[in-house]
Formats: structure tokens, sequence, C-alpha cells
């Protein structure tokens, strides 16, 4: 599974961490997230993230 990083703001997207605070299990690949999810930090939705 690789990291994305969100091009506006930098996170990054560690699919070994998920992003528990918004529901998503680690383990969860981004392929995998919700349509909807969108960047913990900025906002960004899915379209905005580029593969590391």
């Amino acid at each position: 599974m690789k990291k994305h990083r969100c091009m506006p703001c930098g996170w990054i997207y560690d699919p070994q961490k998920g992003d528990p605070e918004n529901g998503i299990a680690p383990g969860t690949a981004f392929e995998d997230l919700p349509e909807d999810w969108a960047c913990p930090l900025c906002g960004a939705d899915k379209e905005s993230f580029e593969e590391i």
C-alpha cells in the first residue's frame, strides 16, 4: 500500500496508520477510502492527493 500526499497542504495519508480520528482503520488503502473522505488537515478531496 502506497502513501499519498495532499497537494494543497502536504499532509501524508499513510495506509499503515489510516485516519482513525475520521473513522478510517489502520490498513485501509487510499483507493478504499470513501469517496467523500477529505484531508483531515485542510479539507481537500481525494482528487487533490498524489501517490508518493
